[in-house]
C-alpha cells in the first residue's frame, strides 16, 4: 500500500472545501491510503472552522493555518513541510480538479517509471469547461517560454496537478509565495534532470465571479520567474539572446549618457568612461535580476575582484575604441555605438565565466 499526501492550499473557499475534500477522501483504495494537510491561508470567510471540522471527523485530515495572508506558493511550502507519503500531491481547494485524476497520475511513480507526474488539461479527451481564450493563450505562451528554457515538451506547464515522489519534493526550497509556484517547480525539477511524465485530466474551471483568484499580475510574475529560475541554466546560445537584451538596454544607457555628457561640455574621455561606469551599473543590475545566479549580490571577495576587473579592462577598451574611432574622423555617436558592440560580446563572457560562473543548484 502506498501512502499519498495530498497538499491543499486554502484561501476563502467555503463554498468548495468540503465537498472537495469528500471527493479526495473517495480516492482511498486497498491500495492507495490517504493523508490530507489542509493549510488554511489566513481565510476571512468560513474556511478555516470548515477544514477545523473535516479534521474532527477523519484522521486522514491535519489543519495548519497561517497567521497572514502569505500565498500558494507559501501555503504549498508550509504543506510540503509536514507530509509524510510516498508520493505528495497538490489540490485545490476549489472544485476546478478532480481528484479522480489523482489515482492515473501517481500510477507512473507506484510502478517506478516516473519522479514527477503533471497533469495536463489540453491532451485530454475528458470533459473540459469552455472558458476564457486569453488565459488560454496566456498559458500556452508561458508553457512554450518555459519549455525553451528547460527543453522540456510540457502541454500545460500552469497545471495544478503536480504529483512527486516524497525525495523529491524533500530536495527543493520552494521560494515563492504566489502563484510564481508553477513555473518554478517545473524549472527545479527540469535541472534536476528526473523522469517527467504528462498526463491528461478534466477541467472545470471557475469564473471571477465564481471564486477565480488568478489575474494578470501573476501572469507578469510567472513571466519573470520562467527567466528567474532558468536564464542563469539555459544553454549559452540562449544567454546571450537574453544578454543581448539586456545589453541592449545598458547601451542605451551608456549612450544617452555618453551624449549628454558631451553636450555638457566634457571631454571625449572622461565623458566616454563616464557613461561607461553609468551603464555597467546597470547592466549589472539586469544581469543579476534576469539572467545569472540571483542570488549572486556581492557575496564573495572573488565576485566583487572579477567584477571590478572586468569593469576596468572593458572600460579601457571602449574608451580607446571610441577615441580611435572619433580621430580617425567617425561620428562620436557612431563610434561609441561600435565599441559598444565590441564590449557587448565582451561583457557577457566575463559575467558568464568569472563574474556569475555557474554554481550548484540551491
Amino acid at each position: 500500500m502506498h501512502l499519498l499526501s495530498v497538499i491543499v492550499p486554502c484561501y476563502n473557499e467555503e463554498r468548495s472545501l468540503s465537498e472537495c475534500i469528500d471527493r479526495v477522501l473517495a480516492i482511498r483504495d486497498a491500495h492507495l491510503d490517504l493523508e490530507i494537510i489542509i493549510i488554511d491561508d489566513c481565510s476571512t470567510d468560513g474556511s478555516l472552522a470548515i477544514a477545523r471540522n473535516l479534521e474532527q471527523l477523519h484522521p486522514q485530515i491535519t489543519v495548519l493555518s497561517h497567521k497572514v495572508n502569505k500565498g500558494k506558493g507559501a501555503a504549498l511550502r508550509t504543506g510540503f513541510e509536514r507530509a509524510k507519503g510516498d508520493f505528495v500531491a497538490v489540490q485545490d481547494a476549489d472544485l476546478e480538479y478532480d481528484p479522480a485524476d489523482l489515482k492515473n497520475l501517481i500510477r507512473p511513480l507506484a510502478e517506478g517509471r516516473a519522479d514527477v507526474v503533471i497533469g495536463s488539461r489540453f491532451i485530454s479527451s475528458a470533459e473540459h469547461r469552455v472558458l476564457y481564450f486569453w488565459h488560454y493563450l496566456g498559458n500556452q505562451f508561458l508553457t512554450f517560454l518555459s519549455n525553451m528554457f528547460t527543453d522540456l515538451n510540457l502541454t500545460d506547464m500552469e497545471s495544478c496537478y503536480k504529483v512527486f515522489k516524497k525525495e523529491v519534493i524533500d530536495k527543493i526550497r520552494i521560494e515563492e509565495e504566489r502563484f510564481g509556484f508553477e513555473p518554478e517547480i517545473v524549472a527545479k525539477i527540469a535541472h534536476m534532470r528526473l523522469r517527467i511524465y504528462e498526463m491528461g485530466i478534466s477541467y472545470c474551471g471557475r469564473t471571477y465571479e465564481e471564486g477565480k483568484k488568478i489575474g494578470m499580475k501573476d501572469g507578469f510574475r510567472a513571466l519573470y520567474c520562467v527567466f528567474r529560475y532558468n536564464a542563469y541554466r539555459a544553454p549559452l546560445p540562449v544567454q546571450f539572446m537574453i544578454y543581448l537584451l539586456i545589453g541592449g538596454a545598458s547601451a542605451a544607457v551608456n549612450l544617452f549618457a555618453f551624449l549628454l555628457l558631451m553636450g555638457s561640455g566634457l571631454t571625449i574621455l572622461p565623458a566616454a568612461g563616464s557613461a561607461f561606469l553609468v551603464g555597467a551599473a546597470f547592466n549589472y543590475i539586469l544581469c543579476i535580476l534576469f539572467l545569472f545566479r540571483h542570488k549572486a549580490r556581492w557575496n564573495s571577495l572573488q565576485e566583487i575582484v572579477w567584477y571590478m576587473v572586468i569593469v576596468i579592462l572593458i572600460g579601457m577598451v571602449d574608451v580607446t575604441i571610441t577615441s580611435q574611432l572619433i580621430a580617425g574622423g567617425m561620428f562620436p555617436g557612431t563610434a561609441k555605438i561600435t565599441a559598444t558592440l565590441i564590449g557587448l560580446v565582451l561583457n557577457f563572457l566575463g559575467r558568464r565565466y568569472l563574474v556569475f560562473p555557474e554554481r550548484a543548484l540551491q
